[in-house]
């Protein structure tokens, strides 16, 4: 009897853990991180608070983006005696908690980077290993809503058991610590443990972006294509309260044109990724803040059904589709060819659906009539029509 009791309780335990993972995060997280952006060495404390006020009135806050996350660089080199994290006594003197007050008076949630081996990215011995209580009781103290959990570097090396018991043995003690906060894996690559621990997980490596020489649409794997493509092939396990995350979005002046980033935001929201920005929130030009304000493109993200994914391919033509909670769909057809102009159908039973649709231009906010059995459309080279069906 006392066996069949302990395996109870932790069953119980277990569908507690499971639960709050997905009250947590009922729908994709929308934020603004400064990596793509500054890198390391291009933040401090008042670049900061500029990004905290623009993220505010610019309006971001207002459509969604909640979550403002400072990446790496933050750090100083070492820790405490304690295990304690520092922040960096050069770009942070007035340390974390300061910033964390200030974005939380302006109706933000914060976050940080930090990593859970021996060393950070650059080889700093700042890692969480063997100090989880201890930094997470800081994170706690700071008013944390979000760790970004990467996982560089363990001074032996990952295997898979110990990356999985580290990660779980974070999740455990967020779960205990007393607040809710939001628990993003970075891994660069899916695991099938993911959707059990994390609230949202990297499923490829960094996109790039301007911190990497400029954002790429397409031919290279960590180009807005080839990470939604990798995306695309963990779709089945999002939902509920996991989402897959191809990384953060590199809208603005970083290489992609219009037209690209449109294809870009599309894809985020049809794939139910987390809406994480990486451009400089204080200089956005008036196309790339229509993009990413977009109200209908972001409900579609925010419609917590399922991950969209590819349902057809031809040669450099896709469907892209995702089915909402009220029985409609939102479809992107994509012309991947840089030259060429391509007329992309997309037939009804393929979208399964039957009768006569609305269809809406997501990004022109106009209707375009009703059509039945087929929508097809002339496509420019490496652009999208991003629709919704209902």
């Amino acid at each position: 009897m006392k066996k069949i009791a302990f395996i109870i309780l932790v069953i119980i335990s277990q569908q507690a853990f499971s639960q709050q993972n997905k009250e947590l995060a009922p729908t994709p997280p929308m934020g603004w991180n400064s990596w793509n952006w500054f890198g390391k060495y291009g933040i401090n404390e008042d670049i900061i608070k500029e990004c905290i006020d623009a993220v505010v009135n610019e309006g971001l806050l207002d459509a969604g983006y909640e979550y403002f996350v400072i990446d790496g660089g933050w750090r100083d080199t070492h820790l405490t005696e304690n295990g304690e994290l520092l922040a960096n006594p050069d770009r942070f003197p007035h340390g974390i908690k300061a910033l964390a007050d200030y974005a939380h008076s302006r109706g933000l949630k914060f976050g940080l980077h930090t990593v859970p081996g021996t060393h950070d990215c650059g080889g700093d011995a700042v890692g969480g290993y063997g100090h989880e209580e201890v930094q997470i009781q800081q994170f706690v103290d700071w008013g944390l809503d979000f760790v970004k959990l990467d996982k560089c570097k363990y001074a032996d090396g990952w295997n898979e058991e110990l990356l999985k018991q580290t990660y779980q043995k974070w999740q455990n003690l967020l779960a205990k610590s007393g607040r809710d906060i939001v628990l993003s894996i970075s891994a660069y690559l899916w695991r099938d443990w993911y959707p059990e621990v994390g609230q949202m997980a990297r499923t490829t490596g960094d996109i790039k972006a301007r911190v990497s020489k400029g954002a790429v649409f397409d031919g290279i794997p960590l180009s807005v294509m080839g990470v939604s493509e990798t995306n695309n092939k963990s779709a089945e396990f999002a939902g509920n309260g996991y989402w897959n995350d191809p990384d953060m979005l590199a809208t603005g002046e970083q290489g992609l044109t219009i037209e690209e980033q449109k294809v870009h935001f599309a894809l985020w929201c049809i794939m139910s990724s987390p809406l994480i920005l990486g451009n400089d929130p204080r200089n956005m030009t008036p196309e790339e803040k229509a993009i990413i304000t977009n109200e209908l493109a972001i409900s579609v993200n925010q419609d917590p059904t399922e991950q969209g994914c590819l349902i057809k391919k031809e040669g450099q033509a896709e469907v892209w589709m995702k089915k909402l909670k009220n029985g409609n769909r939102a479809i992107l057809l994509l012309n991947r060819d840089p030259e060429k102009v391509q007329t992309i159908e997309a037939t009804f039973p393929m979208l399964g659906l039957k009768g006569k649709r609305k269809i809406t231009d997501v990004y022109q906010e106009k209707s375009l009539g009703k059509k039945s059995e087929t929508i097809k459309e002339e496509i420019q080279p490496q652009s999208g029509l991003f629709l919704l069906v209902d």
